[in-house]
């Protein structure tokens, strides 16, 4: 029989769990996030992996993300900030289940200078592996960004990670698109239309008018003939372009930015950045996550 290890990243909407063999992955199972399961997160990863368990036990399972969690399968702590990699998983919590040593991944916490706490869990497990990854990111102070629905922005100096701020532009531009009168409904996407509401948004966000700004989203509909897909462009620039312009203000690198994540969203950061000034460049966030949990072999 074939020995294996399992390692995933389990979050709020998504379980993703990959099978491990002489270091390479061989196979890949999707389940329901935390955020679906709650108290049943354990009978959901038991479902999950039961065409492996047929195989045997794994010699390990390693899990991040939101599956650590109050509100999760087992809490884990948080490791404070600064923190390296080694520290961080340190702090992981580890037991046994069903005979496979189990280990649950910390999160980070920090205070920013402006005495405001934050925490992160899984976007840590990306940075490390980025480190891992491109060793040239862990030397010298860089800044790494990690978009989404709560975004971080991580300082990041010899391989630790030194503060971080975190800013909920993606889950803001849900709400408004979804259950404010400023979000258009009748979108049918026009990328034409939505790539220059984009940029229309950026450039009244580099004029520092994020919040008097978003009111333009409708009116320009009513009395300037824009579109819905323009409207819809218009708030993802304006919000990504003001989260740009406070985080710079709040954490100072040697060297541009990096970007971890989904590409499509990612493009966007770029295209916001360099209508800031700010070279970027980026890395896939899956192949991030799965060096941050020891894999650095190629991505099935």
């Amino acid at each position: 029989m074939v020995g294996y290890a399992v390692i995933g990243d389990w979050g709020t909407s998504n379980l993703r769990l990959f099978r491990i063999e002489d270091g390479q992955i061989v196979a890949r199972r999707d389940g329901p996030g935390i955020g679906a399961v709650g108290q049943a997160a354990e009978a959901a990863l038991a479902d999950t992996v039961a065409p492996w368990l047929a195989d045997g036990v794994p010699q390990s399972i390693t899990l991040c993300g939101m599956v650590g969690a109050r509100d999760g399968w087992v809490e884990a702590p948080y490791a404070d900030c600064p923190a390296d990699a080694d520290a961080w998983r340190a702090a992981a919590v580890r037991f046994d289940w069903r005979g496979a040593p189990t280990a649950i991944m910390a999160g980070l916490a920090c205070t920013g200078t402006d005495g405001i706490p934050d925490v992160m869990r899984g976007e840590e497990a990306q940075i490390f592996g980025a480190c891992a990854l491109d060793p040239a990111l862990a030397q010298g102070r860089r800044l790494i960004v990690l978009p989404g629905t709560h975004s971080k922005w991580a300082l990041v100096e010899d391989g630790r990670v030194l503060a971080f701020r975190t800013v909920p532009t993606g889950e803001m531009f849900a709400l408004l698109r979804e259950r404010s009168t400023l979000g258009p409904k009748d979108a049918v996407g026009d990328a034409v239309e939505e790539a220059a509401g984009f940029a229309e948004g950026l450039a009244r966000a580099g004029d520092g008018a994020v919040l008097a700004g978003l009111f333009a989203a409708r009116a320009m509909r009513l009395r300037a003939g824009r579109s819905a897909d323009w409207a819809l462009g218009y708030l993802s620039g304006l919000l990504i372009g003001g989260e740009i312009m406070e985080a710079r203000a709040l954490l100072q690198a040697d060297d541009g930015v990096t970007l971890i994540g989904d590409a499509r969203l990612a493009d966007r950061y770029a295209r916001a950045l360099a209508a800031q000034g700010v070279v970027s460049r980026r890395l896939d966030g899956d192949a991030c996550a799965l060096a941050g949990l020891g894999y650095v072999g190629e991505m099935a």
